[in-house]
Parts: structure tokens; sequence; C-alpha cells
């Protein structure tokens, strides 16, 4: 899954927060800031998880204020891990 992230999300720990909670959820894929203010997260693994972590990217943490996600499904790229890029 391809995750964008629009809101008040960087700059307060957002990706950071992404990672620790992918890992505690078991997904893979990465998370990065883009120029326009958004976070983008890319999101492989077993489908409950996924939800699980497309659901907590649509909050975050309590330190971001998300007004808004756009989630398409991309093939999965075996990606191992998640991390900030």
């Amino acid at each position: 899954m391809n995750v964008l992230v629009s809101g008040q999300v960087q700059g307060v720990g957002f990706r950071w927060s992404t990672c620790r909670a992918a890992r505690e959820l078991g997904v893979a894929g990465w998370v990065r800031n883009l120029p326009d203010g958004r976070v983008e997260a890319e999101v492989e693994g077993d489908r409950d998880a996924v939800d699980r972590a497309v659901a907590w990217l649509e909050h975050g943490p309590s330190t971001a204020a998300v007004t808004g996600t756009h989630v398409s499904e991309v093939p999965a790229t075996g990606e191992s891990g998640f991390d900030q890029r």
C-alpha cells in the first residue's frame, strides 16, 4: 500500500513514530517526507497487519495533526524491515 498523509506531519516525529509502529505491527516498507509537506509511506506484509498500519497512519503520533490520507494499492517489492528514506 502507498499512503500519502497530509496535515501537520513534518517536524513532529511522524517518520520516527511510523517506523516504530510498523515494526511493532510486523510490516515492511519505508516512510519519507515530501517537499510539499506531506509524508509518504509504503507498507507491505500480512494484509491484516497492513490494514492496521494504514489505520495508524490515518492519525499518526499524538504530536501530529493528520488532515487527510490517500491510500492506493501498489505491488509489493519484497522489502524487509521498515526504515526512513
